[in-house]
């Protein structure tokens, strides 16, 4: 159906919970998945490497991908950071062409930081984007996404509500599980219609 190549965020690499379960479901669900490390996880460091870097390996992941997969519609995303450094890749171009974007928690600004925005080069990305928000994620809620979308070409907002920056509700597991296989079915079912748009 489609390829996804998924970031992780800032804190943990490819092999972190989040990051496998998402891998795991996104294939059960027809998409074949990719995930990477950026260089300061492979090389055992816990603060992230300058943007340049982290955009040059998005683009080594990108190409190795395309490598695999050969004609399915490729599609960018991430947790938090990758995401987020994804976008800067999609707002460069020469990534070649993408079916679009999906962002697992846009890092909107740092935590009571609302001044440090980092959404000035969205409006120069073209291809559909897919924001998955909590509604109290302290990065930037669904409600400061929302009030960004006018301003970009062709976005969706789905908004956990509850959710934190790792989409983390109260209640416990048996809530958080529906939670989980919500995004995954919204993140599978919106790349569908961006696939099916195209063709």
């Amino acid at each position: 159906m489609a390829a996804l190549v998924l970031a992780h965020g800032a804190g943990a690499g490819q092999m972190s919970q989040f990051m496998v379960q998402a891998a795991r479901g996104f294939a059960a669900r027809g998409v074949t998945t990719a995930t990477f490390d950026f260089p300061y996880i492979t090389a055992g460091r816990k603060v992230p490497d300058r943007a340049p870097v982290l955009e040059r390996a998005w683009r080594d992941a990108i190409d190795a991908a395309r490598a695999e997969i050969r004609d399915l519609p490729v599609f960018l995303g991430g947790k938090s950071m990758g995401g987020r450094i994804a976008s800067h890749v999609a707002s460069q171009g020469g990534a070649g062409r993408l079916a679009g974007l999906v962002f697992l928690g846009y890092p909107l600004h740092p935590p009571g930081k609302h001044e440090q925005r980092r959404d000035a080069h969205l409006p120069a990305i073209q291809e559909p984007m897919l924001f998955v928000q909590g509604s109290n994620d302290p990065f930037g809620t669904a409600a400061e996404i929302r009030a960004l979308l006018p301003m970009l070409p062709h976005p969706t907002l789905h908004e956990i509500a509850g959710g934190d920056h790792s989409f983390k509700v109260h209640g416990g597991k048996a809530k958080q599980e529906p939670v989980f296989t919500n995004i995954l079915d919204t993140v599978v079912e919106w790349m569908r219609s961006m696939v099916a748009g195209e063709k």
